[in-house]
């Protein structure tokens, strides 16, 4: 059983818990009513707003309807009014660029160019819209008459600012690459950077818009008429300076080029001071007038070549880069390829006339004309790879001019090596020709200078001698290869000469005089190889090429001694009796002591008074052979002298016994000296 109390208490909760519950539903009741009154009034005013939006939207739609159709018919109005503008402007392009096109676009390229570009767009519209309106006929006239005033500007532009230019900078510019630093910019310009810019506006705009590309043969006509004065007033400074101390080059480039030694001069052969008589470079110095200077006017001649040749390439390489930039690039080849051939065939047709030159010369047996092409050989050689990569995309006919002028100059230059070797082998033993006193034969000069020029153009040279032997440069071969066929021809050469002068020594009837003549050109070949790189060239070939020529001078220095027994033998002791000065002389030994002394005297006087005009122009070589012949001579003598002076053999001794020991050595002393 539940106690009363509990019951009591637990029913108190339950009633007060109930009517909290109670108004906690009291006060939801009353907070649904209040929403849903306030829901009510929310629809009433959407339906309010609703309905206010649906008026205002009746209202507006219609007029922004309106609206739009107005601003449509205003913006065709405006785009109709342009259209208007712009084909109307189309009638005023000739009028307005009228007096623009007939004054011309000197001075005012850009405002003519803009000009040209509204009468051709004129020009189009009436084509495609109003073929038969007469304003077409006007604008096409402008647009003409506008185009041929543009080619006749770039003409003008071209021939005014066209200039050859100066020597002195072409060989600044030449002599640039090696020995200066740096060369002026401006100097080198062919044309004003403006002038440029305008040339390019003119080109591009006729090849663009113009559709004629005559201009084209405009600008190679002009140029290449400044190229070539250029090339040609290079060379007609190098002429009037061949005879004067003219600057060849601008003052900067001369104080650079002040130790820098100047180029060694090719000497011609028969132009050494020993020798005498007509040489073979008479015939060449015969064209170019008196002995004086003609050396130096064939050098000038062969530096002018060289350097027209070195300055074409200069001016040529940067011609293509002028040409580039106004020049439409498909056109540049061929265009470069007209603009350089006049120049181009000018050197061409000089280098085949020197090699005519040559040829004539050589078939006159004047073989020093073979030198002018050694040089310029050698520099159109070091030169082809240039002018391959100037010529590169030109027609094959203009990159093979230089091989085709290379190949005649070898072929040229190979027939004079041929035939100069022929020439000293069978030149002829003329009596006339040989040196009276013995001295060096002009053969023998002509042909060790000509194989000294021959050390400067070692390689041009072999080129030469192999064409010959196998039809081909030397190019393809070594270093040995080449120095072994120069070195065979070398030896080839001094073969032939000393066969000649082994021949030409018989004209003598004097076996002594041939002897000195042989001594002295064995002598004169020995010490010229020894001077020069000859010799290392000759070893290659025959190692002891000097020993060989040493014994040669031995042998004649021999028989030339032989001469003096004459002179010796009658006062040789041998045989000769012992006598005292008191010994009584028979009659027989008297006079053979008299014609003994006779024979001594008679000939030293005449040898003495023969070989004194005999000549041996090496100082070394006459002390030795005079040393020689003293204690050769008064050895001999003098022993007799001291046996016989005091003998009684005659009593007129001064008759006999006219010399002295001294005396006899003084005459020696005097051989070989004209002036004693």
């Amino acid at each position: 059983m539940i106690p009363t109390e509990d019951a009591s208490a637990r029913k108190r909760h339950i009633e007060e818990k109930l009517q909290q519950e109670q108004e906690t539903l009291s006060f939801i009741r009353e907070s649904l009513e209040k929403s849903d009154q306030l829901t009510k009034n929310m629809v009433s005013i959407l339906s309010s707003f609703e309905s206010r939006l649906m008026q205002l939207e009746n209202s507006i739609i219609p007029v922004h309807k309106q609206t739009e159709n107005l601003q449509r018919l205003q913006d065709n109005v405006e785009k109709t009014l342009s259209c208007l503008d712009h084909v109307i402007s189309y009638y005023h392009v000739a009028k307005d660029t009228e007096k623009i096109i007939k004054e011309g676009p000197a001075g005012r390229l850009e405002e003519y160019l803009n000009c040209m570009a509204k009468i051709q767009k004129a020009v189009e519209y009436f084509q495609d819209n109003n073929p038969d309106s007469p304003e077409l006929n006007r604008v096409k006239f402008l647009f003409e008459k506008g185009k041929e005033s543009l080619e006749s500007e770039f003409r003008n532009l071209l021939t005014r600012h066209c200039k050859a230019v100066s020597p002195v900078v072409i060989l600044d510019l030449i002599a640039g690459d090696d020995e200066i630093e740096t060369t002026d910019d401006t100097a080198l310009n062919l044309l004003p950077e403006n002038i440029q810019r305008d040339l390019i506006c003119i080109s591009m705009w006729l090849v663009e818009y113009g559709r004629n590309l005559d201009f084209m043969n405009v600008y190679y006509q002009i140029r290449s008429n400044q190229l070539d004065r250029t090339i040609k007033g290079l060379k007609e400074h190098f002429r009037k300076n061949s005879s004067s101390s003219g600057v060849l080059y601008s003052p900067a480039i001369q104080n650079k080029r002040k130790d820098t030694p100047s180029k060694k001069a090719i000497k011609r052969p028969g132009h050494d001071h020993e020798l005498r008589g007509k040489h073979l470079s008479d015939t060449l110095n015969e064209k170019h007038g008196p002995a004086v200077g003609k050396e130096d006017m064939l050098d000038s001649e062969i530096d002018s070549y060289i350097h027209c040749v070195s300055a074409f390439v200069k001016l040529a390489q940067i011609e293509y880069q002028l040409l580039m930039g106004i020049i439409p690039e498909h056109h540049q080849k061929k265009t470069f390829d007209s603009l350089i051939q006049e120049a181009l065939d000018g050197l061409m047709v000089e280098g085949e006339n020197i090699v005519s030159t040559a040829r004539r010369a050589i078939m006159r047996h004047d073989y020093s004309a073979v030198l002018t092409i050694f040089p310029i050989l050698k520099h159109l050689k070091q030169m082809k790879q240039e002018f391959d990569q100037v010529l590169q995309g030109t027609a094959a006919s203009t990159k093979n001019k230089l091989p085709v002028l290379i190949t005649s100059m070898e072929t040229t230059g190979a027939k004079a090596l041929e035939e100069f070797a022929d020439s000293i082998k069978n030149d002829p033993d003329k009596e006339y020709n040989m040196p009276k006193d013995g001295t060096v034969h002009e053969l023998t000069s002509n042909a060790i200078l000509f194989l000294q020029q021959l050390l400067d153009f070692q390689e041009t040279a072999s080129a030469m001698l192999a064409s010959q032997e196998t039809g081909s440069s030397t190019s393809t071969y070594n270093f040995e290869f080449s120095r072994r066929l120069l070195s065979n021809y070398i030896c080839k050469i001094l073969g032939n000469l000393q066969l000649n002068l082994h021949s030409k020594a018989k004209v003598y009837e004097d076996t002594a005089l041939g002897a000195v003549f042989l001594l002295n050109n064995f002598n004169y070949i020995l010490k010229s190889l020894e001077k020069s790189e000859l010799i290392q060239l000759v070893a290659v070939t025959q190692k002891n090429a000097d020993k060989t020529y040493k014994a040669h001078i031995d042998e004649q220095l021999q028989i030339y001694q032989r001469s003096w027994l004459k002179v010796t033998s009658p006062v040789n002791e041998i045989n000769m009796p012992v006598l005292q000065s008191t010994t009584k002389l028979k009659d027989k030994e008297r006079q053979a002591i008299k014609d003994r002394f006779k024979a001594f005297n008679d000939g030293l006087e005449e040898l003495c008074k023969i070989q004194k005009s005999w000549a041996i122009p090496d100082k070394e070589q006459r002390d030795k052979i005079r040393h020689a012949q003293k204690e050769n001579v008064t050895g001999v003598y003098k022993n007799f002298w001291q046996r016989y002076s005091n003998v009684p053999f005659t009593k007129n001794t001064e008759k006999y016994i006219k010399y002295r020991v001294e005396q006899v050595e003084d005459m020696i002393e005097k051989l070989f000296d004209t002036s004693a």
